[in-house]
């Protein structure tokens, strides 16, 4: 979100304008060899941790909201808009379209009350969707997963370059999250894998 101050008497008026991780108005978008890398700048994040002793009540209130039984380790679910993937022993992500659940966080505090810990994680996460013909030869050249292995609905924590990221195999792509404050060194290091390839 980009400020600009505009001085209007002894008061400063806010006007504030929407900005992407890679700072753009529009999402990013590139389309090198075979391959296309998308910024996907419209998900609301937020991480879900159940508190000791209430584990099967969270996981109960995860699977009514996803529509699926939570997902263990190296997976993905969700049959609707709101989905999770696990990040850890009882903690999930939990992802959303930003348009409809902007508030995301705010529903699954009232939800999870007393049962788990709910952490805002839209603003610290940057997402990019890559897919073509070459994805899996990109991606071995960036991380250490067993892509080729991968089906839709995995999702596996990893390091790309010096930065931790998650992996999620989706229908037609793969999802990169990355943190924000390195979006700019994350995206160089995946357009440079799509040169290589070519």
């Amino acid at each position: 979100m980009a400020t600009l101050l505009i001085p209007k008497g002894n008061v400063c008026v806010h006007r504030l304008s929407w900005i992407t991780a890679l700072g753009g108005t529009d999402p990013q978008i590139d389309r090198i060899g075979r391959c296309v890398l998308a910024e996907v700048p419209d998900i609301a994040l937020a991480s879900v941790s159940a508190r000791r002793g209430r584990e099967n009540a969270t996981a109960a209130l995860l699977e009514n909201l996803i529509s699926a039984p939570p997902p263990g380790p190296g997976a993905a679910a969700g049959a609707g808009d709101v989905t999770a993937f696990w990040v850890g022993p009882q903690q999930w992500m939990v992802t959303a379209p930003l348009d409809s659940h902007e508030v995301l966080v705010d529903q699954l505090m009232a939800e999870f009350t007393g049962k788990a810990s709910v952490t805002e994680q839209t603003g610290a996460w940057v997402q990019f969707d890559l897919s073509g013909e070459a994805v899996l030869d990109v991606l071995e050249r960036l991380c250490a997963l067993p892509v080729r292995n991968m089906v839709p609905d995995m999702a596996n924590r990893t390091r790309i370059e010096h930065l931790g990221c998650f992996v999620i195999c989706k229908a037609g792509c793969f999802s990169i999250l990355g943190p924000r404050s390195s979006a700019a060194s994350l995206h160089h290091t995946l357009v440079s894998a799509m040169a290589s390839v070519g």
